[in-house]
């Protein structure tokens, strides 16, 4: 099965989980309990450099992306930084790692924050939205590039979080398929059914007029 097929499987209106799905490792010195929800707060005090989102409070570890997975991130945010540097924008694009704290009700305390990922690509238009820890509130479009061990997080965790957030458009990359999927936030608060991009196509980047992203050289090996 591929990972485009394999996907299917995880529609936005799934119940998210009460713990993570990959084991839980140890942590040396830090003691931590896979069922407690940890806050923005809590995040700042692991100083052990290894990466971690959370997700309704919850810990997904982070491993190191693939020659693939990282090839298409720097190409996916040179694509959209040239674009913004030709067209003298005020938008910033920034690449993993780079913290994005999503509060769903206008939080701003760091105890009340249970949401922190790095996505693989942001676009942040909203300057006043940064700060020297990062981005605080929905970028306007988010790049998530699929692997093995995401595939559930990026397609239904993640899917949830950034449509309740408010993120204007996400993009989900498939490198194995060769393929994009976009979904548009609508009016109603929730993402459309999306629309697949495959690699003889350009797919269109809708926050930014004029800018479509060529797959065939995105995906070129």
């Amino acid at each position: 099965m591929s990972s485009m097929e394999e996907s299917k499987q995880f529609e936005h209106g799934d119940v998210k989980p009460n713990v993570i799905e990959e084991p839980f490792p140890a942590y040396g010195v830090l003691d931590l309990d896979e069922l407690k929800r940890y806050t923005y707060a809590d995040y700042l005090t692991w100083l052990d450099n290894r990466r971690r989102e959370l997700i309704n409070g919850f810990i997904y570890l982070m491993s190191a992306p693939n020659l693939l997975h990282a090839r298409i991130t720097d190409l996916m945010w040179w694509f959209m930084e040239l674009f913004v540097r030709k067209k003298s924008g005020n938008c910033r694009i920034f690449h993993a790692p780079f913290d994005d704290r999503l509060p769903i009700q206008n939080e701003s305390a760091d105890d009340q924050i249970f949401n922190v990922v790095q996505p693989d690509v942001c676009v942040i238009c909203d300057l006043s939205k940064l700060d020297e820890r990062g981005c605080i509130g929905a970028p306007d479009l988010i790049v998530e590039v699929l692997s093995p061990s995401t595939l559930k997080k990026d397609w239904n965790y993640k899917f949830n979080l950034y449509e309740k957030a408010g993120v204007r458009e996400y993009w989900i990359v498939d490198p194995i398929a060769k393929a994009v999927n976009a979904f548009i936030l609508q009016s109603d608060g929730n993402y459309d059914q999306g629309t697949i991009y495959t690699r003889k196509q350009s797919a269109p980047v809708h926050i930014f007029e004029g800018l479509e992203i060529d797959l065939q050289e995105l995906f070129e090996e």
